[in-house]
């Protein structure tokens, strides 16, 4: 028996790296899983390569009116919802005097407001049917600077301090909602090797680096952790920040 058995699922940003790697992993672990994405072509790959127990909906994030559809849709179909992972996120290039006006709404848009109508919609649901488990993926960003990246440390403070919120609103209702937040750092992903290389950087596997603060995670070792909190395992963990950044958040000069 797997450890999300008969759960229903929803992955945003799920059809590459940190959203695919948790569609897999929950597909393993028995929960049916809804890969939601704009990129219907590798969604629509992923989707049948996992089989009968998963499924792609293109789903803009950004807007109100399409959680609401999407969510809807899951519960009339399935009957409930028990798992939200808030995953898609987008990254550009601007400090606090470069970053676009445009660069910083988009990235705003695709992190903290899609965060923030996921979590509405999914307590809306969530709390008819018996409760469930959120969590929203953050980073290092919020919890350290990174001048080089400001909207995106801008978006990911936002998303949590909304995880607080929404843990605490829902436990004060009694919903038996858990909501949590992942903070990673760099993980190697086509995100950030797209970043790294409008940095001139060159990125490679935790096997392949050397020194332990060069290191890069990979995608199976957010995926493990979001596994946990999107279990019954988890179940007294509500309002948690964790981290998953081999120590770089807490060791001084590492950005």
């Amino acid at each position: 028996m797997g450890r999300l058995a008969g759960k229903i699922a929803i992955i945003t940003g799920a059809a590459k790296g940190l959203g695919e790697a948790d569609a897999r992993m929950f597909v393993a672990e028995g929960a049916r899983v809804i890969l939601s994405d704009v990129d219907r072509e590798n969604g629509e790959r992923l989707a049948a390569e996992l089989g009968d127990m998963a499924e792609f909906q293109y789903h803009d994030v950004r807007h109100d009116a399409e959680w609401q559809a999407l969510i809807d849709d899951v519960v009339a179909r399935y009957g409930r919802l028990d798992i939200l992972v808030n995953n898609a996120g987008v990254v550009k290039l601007g400090t606090i005097e470069t970053q676009t006006e445009a660069d910083y709404r988009f990235i705003m848009a695709v992190s903290a407001d899609a965060t923030f109508f996921g979590c509405k919609h999914a307590v809306r649901v969530m709390k008819e049917t018996g409760g469930g488990s959120i969590i929203n993926m953050a980073s290092i960003a919020s919890v350290q600077g990174e001048s080089v990246v400001a909207g995106y440390c801008a978006a990911k403070g936002a998303v949590e301090a909304l995880t607080r919120a929404v843990a605490v609103h829902s436990a004060r209702e009694g919903y038996n909602i858990r909501c949590n937040s992942v903070h990673p750092s760099s993980i190697l992903t086509p995100m950030v090797i797209e970043v790294a290389r409008q940095s001139g950087v060159t990125v490679a596997p935790d096997s392949e680096q050397t020194g332990t603060l060069a290191k890069l995670g990979e995608p199976d070792d957010i995926a493990y952790t979001v596994l946990f909190l999107a279990s019954d395992e988890s179940k007294f963990i509500n309002g948690a920040a964790i981290r998953v950044d081999d120590a770089k958040s807490v060791i001084a000069g590492v950005v």
